[in-house]
């Protein structure tokens, strides 16, 4: 067994692979890149590179030679492709996970981030949520083959650098948002689902905007900047084989995010609650301890994050950019 036992920072001048540069978490990682001086960001877009192909996968490695990855791919989506399509959901998250942890320990990678999610804990799990609660309970049946496919990423990670002497972190946000998030009506998540229905209420002068549930579930948002802030972080500061939780550590519930959302827009009218609609777990908020013990914090409170991703938001929809087909 190897055991790594130094840390090594991000050279500026090291080649820097971006796996999943065209979603709400490669891009902003490419944008902070850029930002600090990085000048060779990789990046392959899916027809360009199926990385659930391993013989493209390993080739890929061995002609562009990166010396840090950061492992931002992966198939997503909401409650019902994820109930819908769980067979597809574990088989390409793990093809994805297993063909480039392999092919970058085997072509000479010096360091490799990996992104999971909060998922991964256990459907009843004692707030807030610590590292050391996975695998403590069941899982939500849910997005169970999505959150088996993120737990075993992690454990490989791990186990390769106990093994082979990798330098492979892992990283667990809790609910995301922010520029080139989802707004599609009918598969986002709730904070840019909400920010589109205000809009286009605001827009249709209607009467009121309804909101799923009673109002009371307690969420944790974490601006998508912020967590690419805290990965360039976590590369720049540690070596090891702890896992990080990563969010804001702060709760708001639907009701209130629902009428700062509101207020942000410039939507005049009423908002309905429709209890009919389920909730969802009551609670869901993550301990960030462990990082802040490292000295990261995350710094876009979340009405600012908002109003900007807002501000995004109406530019691209001015052009028409948010047209379902």
């Amino acid at each position: 067994m190897k055991e790594r036992m130094h840390m090594e920072g991000l050279d500026r001048k090291g080649r820097i692979y971006v796996a999943g540069h065209r979603g709400l978490v490669g891009s902003s990682l490419v944008r902070h890149l850029s930002g600090k001086g990085f000048e060779n960001i990789i990046t392959k877009t899916h027809r360009e590179l199926d990385l659930t192909r391993q013989s493209q996968t390993e080739e890929f490695f061995m002609e562009e030679r990166p010396e840090y990855v950061i492992l931002a791919a992966a198939r997503v989506g909401g409650i019902y492709a994820n109930d819908t399509y769980p067979a597809d959901f574990i088989r390409d998250n793990l093809q994805i996970t297993c063909n480039v942890l392999d092919a970058a320990y085997r072509s000479g990678v010096k360091k490799l981030l990996y992104l999971g999610s909060s998922c991964i804990y256990p459907r009843e799990c004692p707030q807030p949520i610590k590292e050391e609660y996975l695998l403590s309970g069941y899982l939500e049946k849910t997005n169970e083959a999505y959150a088996l496919a993120k737990i075993s990423g992690l454990k490989m990670c791990s186990y390769y650098n106990r093994q082979y002497g990798t330098d492979y972190i892992s990283v667990m946000p809790c609910n995301l948002y922010g520029i080139q998030d989802n707004f599609d009506r009918n598969n986002s998540h709730v904070l840019p689902a909400l920010i589109r229905k205000f809009h286009e209420a605001k827009l249709s002068h209607a009467p009121s905007v309804t909101v799923w549930g009673s109002g009371k579930p307690l969420r944790e948002f974490l601006n998508v900047d912020d967590l690419a802030d805290a990965c360039l972080f976590l590369l720049d500061h540690y070596s090891g084989n702890d896992f990080f939780n990563v969010g804001s550590g702060e709760e708001i519930s639907i009701l209130e995010l629902a009428e700062m959302i509101k207020r942000i827009t410039g939507y005049e009218g009423e908002i309905t609650l429709d209890p009919s609609k389920p909730d969802g777990t009551m609670r869901k908020v993550t301990d960030i301890s462990r990082i802040r013990k490292l000295g990261w914090r995350p710094g876009i409170d979340l009405e600012t994050g908002i109003r900007r991703t807002y501000a995004w938001f109406c530019e691209k929809y001015e052009k028409g950019e948010f047209t379902e087909k």
